[in-house]
């Protein structure tokens, strides 16, 4: 009979008896589990011996002399001290080698790392006993007007066991960075804060300069973002002051308000420039100020003359800043007048288009010659306080038609350019690139913000 029938006529005729069966059957496993379990043996109950091992280790001797047998090379780098002289420099690199401290002291070329201006960036390849392989330098081109796009490298090496040098010039590389900040204080302080160049700050000034009053306009909670080149020698950061390229495209927000800018290369004008993401150029006929940075201390107003003591018209707006500091041209002109203009001190008059002229008054210095032709952002001179000045300042003037106006609304004078509609398509497609590149940038400050 089958398991299965023989299970349904137990179940039907004897249920007391299938029951009784099936425990058994059950208890039967029980008690063999129970039985098996004891059998394995305790852990704790298991012998333990101790096994002890002699093992040869090489004596010091040995190890030194294996490690002999190694060649080694010692890589350092460093920048170059305005207090050097060749012998601390290469201490400071690991580097001792009377053969090659003699060399850079009479070389042609390799003294020129010693001379000239401090910051140059070395690095140095040293064997184990100190000697030196091959020390590279780079530092700003000597020739002239090859300091933004060309370096400076120099090679010092050994040949045939003879130390030489060689010197060239290589193109510097840029490449993309981004970053961004919110003011606190002053933009100077968020930029230093965000890990931006000092000239990046300056370059945002200017290009937002004809809508923006850094001046008075700047609030706290304002942000900028910015996408800029760095100026890179055989792939390292250069650390001289033209480190920084060009911003590529920047953003600020100032008091809630929105201002972009992209630099873009019409193809229908060939000319270059900083345009709105809609197109329209930022470049006016004239800067908001011919400071980038500074504070107004007196306005186009009427006021008691500091030195004359009586109520008089001021027929300019006075900037407080430091003696020396640049003073820029606000746009495209021709030097009329350079020199001592009387209670004017040291001067520069401008003559610009439809007959507006700028006078920059009370310099220290004048870098212009009457009849010179000037571009906007160019430098004229440097403040000062020559001639009726009670201290180091800029007053500054406008005049249209040989009448005063008040130059704080000069900027706003001037016409706007638009992209060509040929060049549209083009800078649509790197305006859309910018608004990405910005976006990240933003992200990034934001994630800083979280992490404070």
């Amino acid at each position: 009979m089958r398991p299965l029938r023989w299970l349904q006529t137990m179940r039907r005729h004897h249920p007391r008896r299938l029951s009784g069966t099936l425990l058994a059957v059950m208890g039967g496993f029980a008690a063999a589990a129970f039985g098996i379990a004891p059998l394995a043996p305790d852990a704790a109950t298991l012998p333990q011996r101790l096994v002890a091992e002699m093992i040869d280790v090489p004596g010091l001797d040995a190890q030194a002399e294996g490690l002999a047998a190694h060649s080694m090379t010692l890589w350092r780098s460093d920048t170059t001290r305005r207090s050097d002289t060749t012998e601390s420099l290469l201490r400071r690199l690991g580097i001792s080698d009377a053969a090659a401290t003699t060399f850079i002291r009479t070389d042609r070329w390799a003294r020129r790392l010693i001379e000239g201006r401090a910051g140059k960036m070395v690095q140095a390849t040293t064997s184990s006993d100190g000697s030196l392989q091959e020390l590279v330098a780079r530092y700003p081109a000597q020739e002239e007007g090859q300091a933004l796009t060309h370096f400076t490298r120099l090679t010092i090496s050994r040949f045939n066991g003879q130390l030489v040098s060689r010197v060239e010039s290589a193109p510097l590389v840029p490449q993309l960075r981004l970053g961004s900040g919110s003011i606190r204080s002053n933009l100077f302080a968020a930029t230093d804060e965000a890990g931006l160049p000092d000239a990046i700050a300056a370059q945002l000034v200017d290009i937002f300069s004809t809508e923006i009053d850094f001046h008075r306009e700047l609030r706290k909670g304002d942000s900028f973002s910015i996408a800029y080149e760095s100026l890179t020698a055989d792939g390292l950061n250069i650390s001289w002051g033209e480190g920084t390229g060009r911003v590529l495209a920047a953003e600020f927000v100032n008091n809630g308000r929105q201002s972009q800018a992209l630099w873009f290369t019409d193809s229908g004008t060939g000319k270059s420039g900083y345009y709105g993401f809609d197109g329209r150029g930022k470049r006016r006929a004239f800067l908001a100020s011919p400071l980038a940075f500074s504070r107004i201390t007196s306005t186009f107003a009427m006021r008691m003359h500091p030195i004359l003591q009586s109520w008089r018209a001021h027929n300019g707006v006075d900037y407080a800043a430091a003696s020396g500091t640049a003073v820029h041209a606000v746009g495209d002109a021709v030097v009329e007048k350079a020199g001592w203009l009387s209670g004017y001190g040291q001067a520069v008059v401008l003559k610009h288009a439809g007959d507006k002229s700028t006078v920059y008054a009370h310099l220290s210095k004048i870098d212009v010659r009457a009849g010179q032709r000037v571009s906007q952002g160019q430098r004229v001179g440097l403040v000062g306080a020559t001639g009726w000045a009670t201290g180091p300042h800029l007053h500054f003037e406008l005049r249209v038609g040989g009448q005063f106006q008040d130059p704080l609304k000069l900027a706003r004078q001037g016409d706007v350019v638009a992209v060509d509609a040929q060049s549209r398509p083009r800078f649509q497609v790197l305006a859309n690139a910018a608004q990405v590149r910005l976006a990240t940038a933003d992200a990034m400050r934001g994630y800083r913000g979280n992490s404070e």
